[in-house]
């Protein structure tokens, strides 16, 4: 038992309970507790202000209040209520100024959690007491009891049953934990004991503190509280990692493991929120480090588990420009930036890339596309495959699509005058190399078209006329499928293709040189072409569509945003187009396809929309 006379603590350790906790313990016996007026000051500053801390210093002096009888010692208040100067400058030190001065002047023992403010106070000759996470102990914290071995998540908002979600990512119910509502106090109390855990553990911290919110990370726990006025209650989120996997247990193939190891060095990770992307950014992150790679994170809060060889940056602690030059300085082979959200940190992630640091993205996305379609607008067109080169998609706990991406200058897919060629932005599925994006400049915009499904143009039909009538002298049972203006596919029989390649492919050159195609040649049984959408399949779509100078634009309702449309001229198949977020077709009437629809609205002939597949 420490016996003191006089004791002045300071704000650090009002918030975190200390005193009463000591003295009810009987660890700490005072004559007289003083505390100064800067302290209420700066507590009802931060209460006002919505944050949680100064509730909790404010309710340790009140709770001093009560035991001063029972445990007999006296309480003051002293010292000048500081202005607004002072209080805003509290980080800079003028508060903790006013209080050693209060010690000083008192003789008495100054009392902090705080490092510096101790060292200060000793060099000054003041007596001083420092307490640094004295209160650690291994005991439970207070939402442990919320959480079994398959609890995800749990939810917890003021006069609501609490709720969890348990399972594993894609497969989880969401349950009822209690028959009883908690009440506003019960919400309140819980928020105040994660609030005083984390700031008494060495294992937890307060991530991020605004007005009506807080982030915390405790242990393995990511913590949002919110609060009144932000929220219309007191609402606590509580997000825990269920399972620990390393990058063996997704079955990588080894085309894609060796992308990952050797070439791979902008990644994004996508995925839907619960569906397990940061499981596997920190498998990806456990995996590089375990291949002697320096490894650094960046994340707000760090809830990422990892080794003690991998440093976590925590960008809400630190602006933009610090990680960036943290991370240049340090060097480190790869970095996860862990949760992507505003421009700020697009821009980093892109210069951090471009300046060689090996980066991975982790960000929400409903479908792969999404994920390089947000860097779109952020950062030049021409920059994103420098800057992204694989975009893996997280569905499930499991890797369900992988992109790679690609700058090509050429003619896009559906337009065929060569003097339209232009640098594109190429997504082909990483496993069959098929193409599935294309990202381009029109006009004043940035499109992204999907090329998956190819359509059928009159042109091409023409030249795979020209092509069977080719390869007739060859076979007599002949497809041809015309994939782009460079490109075409000829189905023949088995038995054939050998006499059609000719020896070390002699043969199929002089085709191509002919023709002027790249031609592929494969088996006719295996052949798998998609089929023409059929007109009388599916509901009409209504539309409104007008004639702009150079463009036809469909409006459709709102439920058919964001979807592949077919669309049909006189029950004949046009083209398959993608409506945009807001439920509108913009068409160009620069190409073939374009002037028929065009013609065809003008002198009102029978155009259906539906939806694709």
């Amino acid at each position: 038992m420490k016996k003191v006379e006089k004791i002045i603590p300071d704000t650090s350790i009002i918030i975190e309970g200390i005193v009463s906790k000591r003295i009810e313990k009987k660890k700490l016996k005072p004559k007289s507790v003083i505390i100064h007026e800067a302290v209420i000051a700066e507590l009802e500053a931060q209460a006002n202000r919505g944050r949680e801390t100064g509730h909790l210093g404010l309710e340790e002096i009140k709770k001093l209040q009560e035991i001063k009888k029972k445990y007999h010692f006296t309480m003051q208040f002293k010292g000048n209520r500081p202005g607004d100067f002072e209080i805003k400058r509290a980080k800079s030190g003028e508060i903790d100024s006013l209080i050693r001065e209060l010690a000083l002047t008192e003789k008495g023992t100054l009392i902090t959690a705080d490092r510096v403010q101790a060292t200060v106070a000793e060099s000054k000759g003041i007596s001083v007491i420092l307490y640094e996470f004295p209160e650690e102990e291994e005991k439970e914290l207070a939402l442990a009891k919320f959480f079994d071995k398959t609890t995800m998540s749990v939810h917890i908002k003021e006069n609501c049953i609490p709720k969890a979600k348990k399972g594993k990512p894609g497969e989880w119910e969401y349950l009822d934990l209690s028959k009883e509502k908690m009440s506003g106090e019960e919400v309140k109390e819980l928020a105040k004991q994660i609030t005083e855990e984390a700031g008494s553990r060495k294992d937890g911290f307060v991530e991020i503190e605004r007005r009506g919110s807080s982030i915390i990370q405790l242990v393995n726990y990511r913590i949002v509280i919110t609060r009144p006025p932000f929220a219309d209650g007191y609402e606590i989120t509580a997000v825990r990692p269920v399972k620990h996997l390393t990058l063996k247990d997704y079955n990588i193939n080894e085309k894609l493991m060796q992308r990952i190891s050797g070439q791979a060095e902008g990644i994004l990770i996508a995925g839907a929120p619960g569906h397990g992307k940061t499981t596997f950014a920190q498998a990806l992150a456990e995996h590089y480090a375990s291949t002697n790679k320096v490894v650094k994170t960046v994340e707000a809060p760090r809830d990422l588990v990892l080794p003690d060889e991998v440093t976590q940056y925590s960008i809400s602690h630190g602006s933009s420009q610090e990680i960036h030059d943290i991370l240049l300085l340090s060097r480190p082979d790869y970095t996860i930036f862990d949760e992507m959200r505003n421009t700020e940190d697009f821009r980093l992630f892109a210069d951090l890339r471009l300046s060689g640091v090996g980066m991975i993205g982790v960000m929400h996305a409903t479908k792969p596309i999404d994920a390089i379609q947000r860097f779109i607008g952020r950062i030049e067109l021409g920059v994103i495959p420098h800057i992204v080169d694989t975009v893996i998609f997280i569905k499930n706990g499991e890797i369900s699509n992988v992109f790679s991406l690609n700058m090509e200058v050429k003619v896009p897919s559906g337009m065929f005058e060569q003097d339209l060629a232009r640098p594109v932005v190429v997504v082909n599925d990483f496993n069959t190399a098929r193409l599935e994006f294309e990202i381009y400049s029109y006009g004043e915009e940035t499109v992204v078209i999907p090329v998956s499904a190819e359509v059928t143009v009159p042109t091409h039909s023409l030249a795979a006329n020209s092509i069977k009538q080719e390869f007739q002298k060859y076979s007599n049972n002949v497809n041809v499928e015309v994939v782009s203006n460079n490109k075409c596919i000829v189905y023949v029989p088995d038995k054939d293709r050998s006499s059609i390649i000719g020896r070390n492919g002699s043969n199929i050159e002089k085709i191509e040189k002919k023709l002027g195609l790249s031609i592929d040649v494969r088996d006719l049984q295996k052949n798998n072409q998609q089929k023409t959408p059929a007109a009388g399949n599916g509901e009409n779509i209504n539309f409104t569509v007008k004639l702009h100078k150079s463009n036809i634009v469909f409006m459709l309702p709102m439920e058919h945003s964001d979807e592949d449309i077919d669309v049909f001229v006189e029950k004949d198949y046009a083209l398959t187009a993608h409506s945009s977020k807001k439920a509108i077709i913009k068409l160009s009437k620069k190409n073939k396809i374009g002037k028929v629809i065009a013609e065809a609205v003008k002198y009102k002939e029978k155009i259906e929309l539906k939806q694709s597949g």
